[in-house]
């Protein structure tokens, strides 16, 4: 789990995800992609939102547990970052598979095994992709980002980095990256992420979101100036969750001190019992239907749930919600 304007002859991509930039445009679309992973059914999932009669599609992949999903018209691929296997993972042929109605994916490219272990998101742009690594014993308690580039042959290692925090969702905005500081409610963002040599690496600036529990989920769209972000609070609750919407979010942010907190008046906030927000641990968003995508894991043992973007707090119900296993990441991508 987590959501780039690409112009390639006359084709415009909009991607709107925890790892995307997006850009709105007057043109027909004829996609809404919405895809998904899961930690425990082995399963991927696709659904064009823009179909007469939208259908769920899932689809079985070599990974039992994948986080960090995305999609990419252009190759037909599904990318996963495996916490099985322990490697980025592309499978391609999505759109023939449902056509032909089969249900598995076959794996075309992936990355060397044992960079990272306890993936946790990813963020893609371009032909780069970077994987956040939470910190776990068996990884010697290290977080870190890897930045990597899509080739014919595989997926590259480019870089690596070590944080001084844990590591949970991403988002690369331009070439600034923003990040999640798990069990925390501050994010963080890295100025020219790309710039920075291997190693150690500082935030360019950290903040706190005020009332926000532990942030998880991230996406921000340049086109609508707003972040959404999750709440998943007490791991352990399924109806403590919560949505973070903030507008205007780049002067909101550039105007908040280093270290200081954006309040709640400067919020949009989602919470309570008809929101069924528990854990949710990624999101995605739409700025042509305005829509906010959630990878909620908890309730009901898994569900994807769609929301209108509100104006104001408050408890709001999903206009849709639909049970599915495990579900750990969330993608949009519209053409």
């Amino acid at each position: 789990m987590k959501k780039v304007l690409i112009c390639m002859s006359a084709v415009l991509l909009i991607f709107s995800s925890c790892n995307s930039n997006d850009e709105n445009n007057s043109i027909n679309y004829k996609e809404l992609a919405l895809v998904t992973s899961s930690n425990t059914s082995g399963k991927v999932t696709y659904t064009n939102l823009l179909a007469a009669s939208p259908m769920v599609k899932s689809f079985t992949i070599a990974s039992i547990d994948a986080e960090g999903v995305s999609y990419d018209t252009n190759t037909d691929a599904i990318t996963v970052a495996s916490r099985t296997n322990n490697k980025l993972e592309m499978y391609t042929g999505v759109k023939s598979a449902v056509s032909a109605g089969t249900d598995n994916l076959s794996l075309s490219l992936s990355s060397e095994i044992g960079h990272f272990l306890n993936a946790r998101e990813t963020a893609v742009y371009g032909d780069k992709i970077i994987v956040t690594q939470d910190q776990i014993v068996a990884n010697g308690n290290t977080n870190k980002l890897f930045l990597y580039q899509r080739t014919n042959a595989g997926f590259s290692l480019l870089k690596t980095f070590t944080t001084d925090f844990k590591l949970w969702g991403i988002h690369m905005d331009g070439t600034d990256l923003y990040a999640v500081v798990d069990l925390t409610g501050d994010i963080v963002q890295f100025k020219n992420f790309e710039s920075n040599a291997s190693g150690a690496i500082t935030a360019t600036k950290r903040v706190t979101i005020e009332g926000l529990i532990r942030t998880h989920g991230i996406t921000y769209s340049a086109v609508d100036n707003v972040m959404v972000l999750t709440d998943v609070a007490s791991a352990a609750s399924a109806t403590d969750g919560g949505l973070v919407i903030i507008k205007n979010f780049a002067s909101v942010f550039a105007s908040t001190a280093a270290a200081g907190k954006i309040t709640i008046d400067k919020q949009i906030r989602v919470y309570g019992p008809n929101s069924l927000l528990g854990n949710p641990v990624d999101v995605a968003y739409d700025s042509v239907s305005k829509n906010i995508y959630v990878a909620e894991r908890l309730n009901g043992g898994g569900q994807v749930l769609t929301y209108n973007t509100p104006s104001a707090s408050g408890d709001y119900a999903p206009t849709s919600a639909r049970a599915e296993a495990g579900v750990t990441s969330i993608f949009v991508l519209r053409k």
